[in-house]
């Protein structure tokens, strides 16, 4: 390639737009633009292009370059191929191409000759999908609500039941190690080690291609219409592209290349698990989604999606699996600092079939009530570890502690905190303390606490409920624990408080502890009554528990209103107005009654 035409390219090239394709920037100046740079972890945007230079510089990793040198970079490929990938953005025609060596001519030429298979096989599979052959996947998408506009829009074809049609077609366009490296065949080895006759990897299946950022095929994912084989042996339900020159599947998002600039604008992505989720939501009229290729985010795939936004909406199937998946997405997510919130949909149910059952309005307001992953892992720690008891808390917490440490941002991270300790019913000053205990011994669990985490209002209730049945104390305790169990249930004393006000005492109290932590709380509870009892304490026992009632109350209404506080500016954000005044009406209530307390 000439050096005439490489600064034809750079003077016709528009460095803020080819970028922009990249990375989302603002404008900063006359001719400045800045944006988070794509070649190091950053918060705040240090990486700075120049309109009228043309250059782009980072003031964090000090990478710089011209706009060919930002295109190598990106997309991991030679000065040439940066050039000519450049120029077909801007349109200018492309001159015959020069090689520095033989090897680079072979390697630019298998490259370009791989991306031409795949666009030869896409068509392939386009044409056999209007056979006749193909009346079972054509009858399989329809019920499935896929269009024929849908069909068009993602290229979906079928790959005939036949081992040699495919091979034989494409042999006669391109050469042997092309077919053998473009991943659309397999081979038997032989006895010698060497590879037999090629023949198609895909068969019986429909095809979706699979494309790179700018939209060309360069693998395939394909689903069988069959479960069985003609043996009776479990066909895989779907089946991928190996690992070829053009295609790594944990550094492609399916479907970026056709929500990239729709994500940049509405400042957020929507991540579903697989194709015909990502196809569904997309045609039905939700442009900012894409899916991963059935299996967790990578390093690499968000380090692609932190071009164009920062915050993600996760909406993965709730099978165990998907449910797995949203975990390890929530924490590869968070520890880049990106904003994740988690949509579980009613029933059970998968975007696609949502979609199809309930209307894309549904959904829409599904995506809206997406709950912070705070949130959504502190209920899901809570289904997992059900219970009051001191067990059931460690358990919950020591699945929380990781996603907790892993938050990046110190204010969210005490945020989340607190959050789980109010709704796991543990003493936030505990829970801190086991965090930074955590942290500084480098341990992702807690173990249960030996010391008695305990108040004086907790004790005094404990006491009472010992008491005998008629004993007015307890009788005062028991009925109001029990008409309210929302004041004492993110108490350490929960399951003890519990079970002590819904049934009689037994002769020994400490059998109606659930378990060994509350056996412990509840010997020192009346071990405390003994020095109680020892020390001058003018104060029935009924006004104690008086007190205490009144304790337990005044703080749940605090926390109740620190709750609205955060629901409220929540509906506000989103404006949903219905909401907003039913919050609202609730906290000036209690904000009434916490100043008659």
């Amino acid at each position: 390639m000439s050096d005439n035409f490489a600064q034809l390219v750079k003077q016709q090239a528009d460095i803020v737009r080819i970028i922009g394709d990249y990375l989302k920037l603002r404008k900063s100046g006359a001719q400045n633009y800045t944006g988070l740079c794509p070649f190091h972890k950053e918060k705040t945007g240090s990486f700075s292009v120049n309109a009228t230079h043309s250059y782009f510089y980072c003031f964090g990793c000090h990478e710089k370059g011209d706009v060919f040198t930002f295109v190598m970079k990106m997309e991991n490929v030679s000065f040439p191929e940066a050039v000519n990938s450049v120029a077909a953005k801007c349109g200018i025609p492309l001159p015959k191409r020069e090689f520095s060596s033989p090897q680079e001519a072979r390697e630019a030429g298998q490259r370009r000759q791989l991306i031409e298979i795949h666009e030869a096989a896409t068509q392939y599979f386009e044409a056999a999908l209007k056979g006749p052959e193909a009346a079972r996947a054509r009858e399989y998408l329809t019920g499935r609500g896929v269009t024929p506009e849908t069909v068009a829009k993602f290229r979906i074809g079928y790959a005939p039941d036949d081992f040699n049609h495919m091979r034989e077609q494409l042999a006669k366009h391109f050469p042997e190690d092309v077919l053998r490296a473009s991943g659309l065949f397999s081979a038997k080895e032989q006895a010698d080690g060497s590879q037999g006759q090629l023949y198609a990897r895909f068969r019986k299946r429909i095809t979706f291609p699979i494309a790179n950022e700018q939209g060309k095929t360069i693998a395939f994912t394909a689903r069988a219409l069959d479960a069985q084989d003609e043996k009776g042996r479990d066909i895989a339900k779907y089946l991928n592209s190996p690992e070829t020159p053009l295609y790594s599947k944990g550094q492609i998002l399916f479907n970026l290349d056709k929500a990239k600039a729709d994500i940049r604008t509405l400042g957020f992505a929507l991540l579903v698990e697989g194709q015909m989720d990502c196809i569904s939501v997309y045609m039905a009229g939700i442009k900012n989604v894409i899916a991963t290729s059935g299996t967790a985010f990578t390093e690499m795939q968000i380090r692609l999606l932190s071009r164009f936004a920062k915050r993600v909406i996760v909406n993965f199937d709730p099978d165990t699996a998907g449910i797995a998946a949203t975990e390890k997405s929530i924490a590869l997510l968070t520890e880049e600092d990106f904003e994740v919130k988690i949509v579980t949909l009613e029933g059970g149910l998968d975007p696609d079939r949502f979609i199809r059952e309930q209307g894309v309005q549904s959904y829409m307001a599904a995506l809206r009530n997406a709950k912070r992953h705070s949130d959504y892992l502190i209920d899901h720690a809570r289904d997992q570890f059900p219970g009051r008891t001191a067990d059931a808390k460690v358990k919950a917490l020591n699945f929380l502690l990781p996603h907790i440490r892993r938050m990046p941002n110190r204010i969210q991270r005490d945020e989340f905190a607190a959050d789980a300790a109010q709704k796991l019913g543990i003493d936030s000053a505990i829970l801190r303390q086991e965090l930074k205990q955590a942290a500084a011994q480098r341990v992702e669990s807690v173990r249960a606490h030996t010391h008695d985490p305990a108040s004086e209002t907790e004790r005094v209730l404990l006491r009472a409920l010992v008491l005998p049945e008629q004993d007015p104390a307890r009788t005062l305790a028991a009925e109001q624990l029990s008409l309210h169990p929302e004041w004492y249930n993110t108490l350490p004393s929960a399951a003890l408080l519990e079970a002590l006000s819904n049934a009689p005492a037994p002769p020994n109290p400490l059998d109606a502890a659930p378990d060994q932590q509350s056996h412990v709380l509840l010997a020192r509870a009346l071990q405390h009554e003994v020095d109680a009892g020892s020390s001058s304490n003018t104060q029935s026992m009924t006004e104690q528990v008086e007190n205490a009632l009144h304790t337990l109350e005044h703080r749940h209404l605090e926390r109740r209103q620190r709750e609205l506080r955060t629901l409220i500016a929540e509906a506000d954000r989103r404006g949903d107005h219905e909401m907003l005044t039913k919050l609202t009406a609730e906290k000036l209530q209690i904000d009434r009654k916490l100043r008659q307390h």
